[in-house]
């Protein structure tokens, strides 16, 4: 695992993290709102018990939330990359088969303002290409 792809991980669970306080937060500020108007004892205590009971059950949803959440962005990434590395195969192999082409037929050069999408690619892979390839 490269330092950006650590970097990246820990920027994730950071974030996570941020939203699982917040929203556990929120919810025990509800719930100490609900148990103070509360007026008595008896009633306080099974209402506090209920209100415990109940941000535990909420935090293990958050909790499962938050896992999900990260299973989701990690498989993300991984189509990510293998989409990536799908495009930049292709890319190798147009470039391959243009200059085959090239090649077979040398007395037809190609149009100087041709307009279609292949010649987007200016020539084979980049230095940015290839540490892309590297990292992955």
């Amino acid at each position: 695992m490269n330092s950006e792809t650590q970097y990246e991980d820990s920027v994730s669970t950071l974030v996570l993290e941020n939203i699982k306080n917040k929203l556990i937060n929120a919810f025990k500020e509800s719930g100490q709102h609900a148990a103070a108007s509360c007026s008595s004892n008896n009633s306080y205590s099974l209402v506090a018990k209920d209100i415990q009971a109940n941000e535990e059950l909420r935090r293990a949803k958050i909790d499962g939330a938050i896992t999900w959440l990260r299973t989701e962005l990690l498989e993300m990434r991984s189509q990510d990359r293998q989409l990536a590395k799908t495009l930049l195969d292709l890319n190798t192999e147009i470039q391959r088969l243009r200059r085959e082409h090239e090649s077979s037929s040398p007395d037809k050069k190609p149009k100087a303002n041709n307009n279609g999408p292949e010649t987007s690619f200016h020539g084979g892979e980049t230095d940015e290409d290839q540490s892309f390839i590297q990292m992955n």
